[in-house]
């Protein structure tokens, strides 16, 4: 039987296909306000589409929405992810 854990990673660290929900935002200013107003607000469950040729930007789909961040800025973006654990237990 698998058991799920979860664990708080930030945005940036995500590969295309992946999705986690976010917990908190650690960065202030206009920044913070700007994130909040495209939706990348606590609870909200995003999903990491593409990433540019590159590297940066990367493609998110939040609420609905796609919108492009900065690595850097996604840094700030903490999420929950669930990963299963295998148990070798009957």
């Amino acid at each position: 039987m698998a058991a799920t854990t979860t664990r708080q990673v930030p945005l940036s660290t995500l590969t295309p296909g992946q999705k986690g929900v976010i917990t908190a935002i650690r960065t202030g200013g206009p920044l913070r306000r700007r994130l909040l107003d495209m939706g990348l607000v606590r609870g909200e469950v995003v999903y990491v589409e593409r990433v540019a040729p590159l590297g940066d930007p990367v493609e998110y789909t939040v609420k609905g929405s796609h919108l492009s961040l900065r690595r850097k800025d996604a840094a700030d973006i903490i999420v929950e992810i669930a990963e299963a654990e295998h148990s070798d237990e009957p």
